[in-house]
């Protein structure tokens, strides 16, 4: 199989979707790999590693587009890239559909097959691949929301975890799965005083236990968020939905009773944002002020630190990317369970329940679009 990799277009997005290891491992298995010219330099992975590690490297990305079988990616393929998918072509990516209506149609209107990381699960439940960029997610919310509490700007002029004579600020973390769970970790570590809010009972029986009682676990309910965010220094959205779109879980009338100069850091923005004021950002203008509440909205946040989530990233997506080279796509969405999850969309039908129900298509079963089809 030919397998591409490709630089990715979106705002200061620096993740590379295949690492020189990656690629050895590959080339072991005798598949061919392309790779575009400085796809990697953003993660510090230089043309000449991939060459050595046994890839081709490509000058356009047009030309990886249309000579790979499989599209190994980061980030879901923008405007510029929805003419270069081509029927039966496998995309393999994030993609989170359910809040990009028009992404979901061009990959359907080109007739590929589209695998999002996200939604590639485990028969517990576990998420493998969205796992890893959740826990980055998690720590780096706490950094930035720390960061942007300071002067220069809008923030309160607050040290996150105070110092003798004055109070820790208080910290609110909506969700309590991965991103949730790292995002209290790092306040904790902060010296921060820490509320978490969810509807998973034992996660947040567990995060009592880590924490020795020393971070405050609530129901989540709107009264109860209410209750807390009024004394919120920063708040940290972490709810997810696999494959839906994020619920709003912080309305605006919250965001108002906050303290000015607060700030929010909204981690599901990529799925839409569970607070009713948030939009998506990006690298460049990562936030804005609104309510007298500093903004934070970025839905790429490990691409700011893309050594690290490239190489763990592209780690656990291998045997993944192995499997379908080795196989053939068909074969190995048949023997594995949790890739076979991931499938969003094969070959013009949207075969993953809540992406359906998100927006508004049929949703059709695997299996069934797997037919053979009758032209």
């Amino acid at each position: 199989m030919i397998v591409g990799c490709v630089t990715e277009i979106k705002t200061e997005e620096y993740r590379v979707g295949l690492t020189p290891e990656s690629v050895a491992a590959l080339v072991a298995s005798h598949h061919q790999v392309l790779i575009q010219n400085g796809a990697g330099e953003g993660s510090h992975y230089m043309d000449e590693d991939y060459r050595d590690a046994g890839a081709e490297m490509v000058a356009a990305a047009v030309e990886v587009w249309q000579r790979a079988d499989l599209i190994v990616k980061v980030k879901e393929p923008l405007e510029p890239e929805w003419e270069r998918m081509r029927p039966g072509q496998v995309i393999f990516t994030y993609l989170h559909l359910a809040a990009a209506p028009k992404v979901a149609q061009a990959i359907i209107d080109a007739g590929c097959i589209a695998i999002a990381f996200e939604t590639v699960r485990h028969p517990d439940g576990f998420l493998p691949l969205l796992a890893p960029m959740s826990e980055v997610a998690g720590r780096m919310a706490v950094e930035i929301g720390s960061h942007y509490l300071k002067k220069p700007g809008p923030g309160r002029g607050l040290l996150l975890g105070g110092v003798p004579g004055a109070p820790p600020g208080h910290v609110l973390v909506i969700g309590s799965g991965n991103v949730g769970a790292n995002a209290v970790r790092q306040a904790m570590g902060l010296g921060a005083r820490v509320t978490v809010a969810s509807i998973a009972e034992d996660q947040l029986r567990e995060l009592d236990r880590e924490h020795h009682g020393r971070v405050e676990t609530i129901l989540s309910s709107p009264k109860a968020i209410a209750d807390r965010i009024r004394t919120a220094d920063l708040v940290i959205g972490a709810v997810l939905v696999e494959g839906q779109r994020a619920p709003i879980v912080v309305t605006r009338e919250m965001v108002r009773s906050m303290p000015q100069g607060s700030v929010i850091v909204d981690v599901a923005v990529d799925q839409g944002g569970c607070i009713e004021t948030t939009h998506a950002t990006d690298h460049v203008t990562p936030t804005y002020v609104e309510e007298g509440v500093v903004h934070y909205a970025v839905p790429n946040m490990p691409g700011a630190v893309p050594r690290t989530s490239s190489r763990v990233l592209a780690g656990l997506t291998l045997p993944y990317a192995l499997a379908m080279a080795n196989l053939g796509v068909e074969e190995a969405v048949r023997r594995n369970a949790a890739l076979a999850h991931g499938v969003n969309v094969w070959r013009g039908q949207v075969t993953h329940p809540a992406v359906a129900t998100a927006l508004g298509y049929e949703y059709v079963p695997l299996a069934d679009a797997m037919q053979p089809r009758a032209d």
